[in-house]
């Protein structure tokens, strides 16, 4: 019974009032201290009850030792398509558009490893297994030698993973992924906005003479109208460049950027209370490069950046998409040969998880 007081107080002070103030808490298997309620504070997302229809559950740690089991994105059932799925995660193996230390394509292996392996969030108070049902496709076909063929490989299979509503969270797999991805997405919502989260604006015309790769997948989105320009936002831009202007191509594109610099020393949650209100209510694309957060909290990436955001900051960055309209996710640029122990693979995975959990749709608070 404390246990349950201790929830109660919990969603108290996020913002979830008790019943007898006009708003309810969610209901924990019946319990009559907690009722079923009514929309959350933000549209898009609900407080529910468990869901009546049978959903996919993570094997967790008390079923089978931690070190055991097939290796699914927290060992989630393994399905072959999305069918009866409210989001999937998938894997893009690829690492042949990179220009400096390849290996992502070992990524989502590695991210699959290192999933955690409880489904509540305890710092939000979400178990999102309760409320959207959740598998693990697998990866999908890409042609490792070609890489325009390749970005045909993802664009294709987008388009069937996203054909019912399913919202995929991608592991990657090198940046260049983004672009195929986003062209799926425009072809069934039109233009998104887009939070990409990066040490490096990847708005690169070409790279070496090629218009694909990793440093160029957003220009590629601008020029096809993949993007909807006034609900775009870089965040945590920075290092070297080409030029002194490299960080403002965005802007010159009608863009907001917010370099990282801006971002020393301070909570993220007001500048994502100010991306809320600039993505409104359409279609939005999360795109996080882990070479966003500094080195030394995540040094297995293939163009590490000092100076970067901290792991806190990112999981202000993600949970502050709560409310959004995120019709996808990717998190991307992890290369497990330059990892040390599985740092980088661990913060990636929890992101990914942190993901599921702002996804639109019903919440459960535990």
């Amino acid at each position: 019974m404390l246990g349950v007081r201790r929830v109660s107080v919990w969603c108290h002070r996020r913002g979830f009032r008790s019943a007898s103030s006009g708003h309810h808490v969610a209901d924990q298997q019946s319990n009559p201290l907690l009722t079923t309620g009514t929309q959350d504070a933000r549209q898009l997302h609900t407080t529910s009850p468990k869901n009546d229809k049978k959903l996919n559950q993570p094997v967790v740690a008390n079923q089978m030792p931690r070190p055991g089991g097939i290796p699914s994105f927290m060992r989630l059932p393994i399905q072959k398509d999305t069918e009866g799925l409210d989001a999937c995660f998938v894997g893009v193996p690829l690492d042949i558009g990179c220009s400096n230390r390849s290996g992502t394509r070992f990524g989502p292996r590695y991210l699959r490893c290192e999933s955690p392996q409880r489904p509540v969030n305890q710092g939000t108070g979400v178990n999102p297994f309760l409320t959207h049902n959740v598998a693990d496709i697998g990866d999908v076909f890409i042609n490792l030698y070609n890489l325009p063929e390749a970005c045909r490989n993802i664009r294709e299979q987008y388009q069937s993973i996203i054909s019912k509503k399913c919202i995929p969270l991608t592991m990657g797999g090198d940046h260049t992924i983004s672009y195929p991805i986003l062209q799926a997405m425009k072809d069934k919502y039109g233009p998104v906005g887009l939070i990409h989260v990066d040490a490096h604006p990847d708005l690169q015309d070409e790279v070496l003479g090629s218009p694909i790769g990793h440093g160029t997948p957003f220009k590629r989105a601008y020029d096809e109208g993949l993007i909807d320009c006034s609900r775009v936002i870089q965040i945590g831009l920075r290092g070297t460049g080409y030029s002194s202007d490299d960080c403002n191509i965005g802007r010159s594109l009608g863009f907001r950027v917010v370099g990282a610099q801006e971002c020393w020393y301070k909570s993220l949650e007001p500048l994502m209370a100010e991306v809320r209100e600039q993505m409104g209510e359409g279609p939005v694309y999360l795109s996080f490069d882990i070479d966003a957060i500094d080195p030394c909290y995540c040094p297995g990436t293939g163009t590490p950046e000092v100076g970067g955001l901290t792991s806190i900051q990112a999981l202000e960055i993600v949970r502050g998409c709560r409310g959004l309209n995120l019709v996808g996710c990717d998190l991307v640029e992890v290369s497990p040969p330059y990892d040390v122990a599985g740092m980088t693979a661990g913060t990636g995975a929890h992101l990914l998880f942190e993901m599921l959990c702002v996804l639109p749709g019903p919440r459960h608070c535990e």
